[in-house]
């Protein structure tokens, strides 16, 4: 990759400016941030946060863009987001390989990442004619009831590093259908992407005249999404992150009685059940636990295994993990890239230090990689450790290529193992048994938002709502009736008589 030919491609220079109203970029006013490649610790390029001035300005420029906006017709809107789907088409490949450069995943899944804002644009496109409302027979004569939906206004939208670009589309696309506007505040450790995407759907709003404001952007730290989160002016804010930063924006967002979508951590698990195809078991569990490098929310954590077959399959995964190629996520020959930096690195370690004083046997071992080709100091290996699922440490979720092993001996234990964890995000079982799988299933079954068979647990369809349970929030994004999370529902009713009954046959005479 010929990083000055990408940078060039995307609009970024050496230092850039954090804060947008849409295709205008305004002085941001605040602290610069060094954005370096947790690939090989060289820096990228510089970018200027926000001030709360600039911020105030980029929310004022959605909020004022709000009551235009929303009079365009749903398909009109749609009509841009299929041209923001035309121009990421365009720049699928410099922005992949820039997200692979700055994020530090392969570069194949930095290719999926701008292919899924392409999915998610088609998506919206058609959702914007099937914005659909329900009617409802009254129980007073010549009257009609119905219900529909609104936009909310400004929607603000705090995304992570893991996911730079494609969680911002899932929101972002589909609030603008509705007829919302937005403002994006990404992660601080991935902003070059989120520049390079602003400068893309920059030049689709210009070309067709969108009003100013219906695409913020707001560059910074922790200050920046607790400004957002205590906003009145927002009334709905989409966070992808952290439990603990999401339990800080839902307590902020919920005292102001306003709506938080929250996408947190993940503590997912995989049954593998005496009666799997192992061949697809082994393969589900190795890109589910070292993906991304262990940095997905969907990660594999835990693999909960028959004791019939718990030593067989544990032999087999010890062998494929020696298979595993770490390095340059540039290379398609690497498997594993870097974590996002050194204090990813040190979470790493700390919970290696827990696992080694909590009991945890080590399978594969753990450890930090230097020499050659990790001058970054932020690649690690992938390991594996035998636990019991209610150690401390297995009960949290830490951003790593660490994965937790453990034996069952019936599907209820497996199930209750599988639930017994604060989170709920994804899970899944492999079987080629009928009774396992739809007990899975089942009201008895996995308490996750996500529950799948024979597939494993990371990633995610668009078509699908995306979202877990428990201290993994609750939000719902992406396909489905995830739409009606950006808009407001109203019931109305219809007299077209010449009386006036009232419900429930009250009487009433004056």
């Amino acid at each position: 990759m010929k990083l000055d030919k990408v940078l060039k491609q995307l609009g970024i220079d050496k230092k850039n400016d954090g804060a947008a109203t849409g295709v205008k970029w305004i002085k941001p006013g605040g602290e610069s941030i060094d954005c370096y490649s947790p690939v090989d610790g060289k820096k990228i390029a510089s970018v200027t946060g926000v001030n709360r001035k600039a911020y105030d300005t980029v929310v004022a420029k959605a909020e004022a863009a709000f009551p235009e906006w929303r009079m365009w017709p749903a398909p009109k809107r749609g009509e841009i987001v299929r041209q923001v789907g035309e121009a990421l088409r365009k720049y699928k490949q410099p922005l992949g390989q820039l997200v692979s450069y700055e994020m530090g995943k392969s570069l194949q899944e930095g290719y999926g990442e701008v292919q899924e804002m392409i999915d998610i644009a088609d998506f919206a496109v058609g959702l914007s004619r099937q914005l659909y409302g329900l009617t409802m027979h009254s129980e007073r004569p010549r009257h009609r009831m119905y219900e529909q939906w609104h936009p909310l206004g400004v929607v603000g939208i705090i995304s992570a590093f893991n996911f730079p670009v494609a969680v911002w589309s899932w929101n972002s696309f589909i609030a603008w259908v509705c007829g919302n506007t937005c403002v994006w505040k990404p992660s601080e450790k991935t902003p070059l992407t989120a520049i390079a995407c602003q400068n893309i759907i920059a030049d689709v709003f210009k070309a067709n005249g969108v009003p100013e404001g219906v695409c913020g952007l707001v560059v910074g730290g922790r200050d920046t999404g607790e400004w957002m989160s205590n906003d009145t002016r927002i009334p709905l804010v989409s966070a992808t992150g952290s439990t603990r930063m999401g339990k800080a924006v839902g307590a902020a967002v919920g005292a102001r009685l306003g709506r938080a979508l929250l996408e947190l951590g993940g503590n997912n698990a995989i049954i593998i059940t005496e009666h799997a195809d192992l061949n697809i078991a082994m393969r589900a569990a190795v890109f589910g636990a070292v993906g991304t490098g262990g940095q997905r929310c969907t990660t594999t954590r835990r693999l909960i295994i028959h004791e019939k077959i718990y030593e067989a399959f544990r032999k087999k995964l010890v062998a494929a993990y020696k298979q595993l190629s770490i390095g340059d996520p540039l290379d398609e020959n690497n498997h594993v890239g870097p974590l996002i930096d050194k204090d990813a690195v040190q979470h790493y370690l700390n919970a290696l230090a827990a696992l080694k004083k909590e009991g945890g046997k080590a399978v594969v071992a753990g450890g930090v990689l230097s020499g050659k080709g990790y001058d970054s100091g932020c690649y690690v290996k992938p390991c594996i450790y035998e636990v019991k699922n209610e150690m401390a440490i297995v009960q949290h979720e830490t951003f790593a290529p660490i994965l937790y092993i453990m034996k069952y001996n019936t599907m209820n234990e497996a199930i209750a193992m599988q639930n017994n964890v604060p989170q709920g995000l994804s899970s899944s079982i492999m079987t080629l048994n009928m009774r396992e799988a739809e007990t899975f299933l089942s009201h008895a079954g996995s308490d996750c938002g996500i529950a799948n068979v024979n597939i494993g647990t990371s990633g995610a369809e668009i078509g699908g709502a995306f979202g877990g349970e428990k201290e993994t929030g609750g939000g719902r994004e992406s396909g489905s009736d995830s739409w009606k999370a950006y808009m407001r529902r109203q019931t109305n009713t219809i007299n077209w008589s010449d009386q006036l009954p009232l419900a429930q046959g009250i009487k009433f005479h004056i």
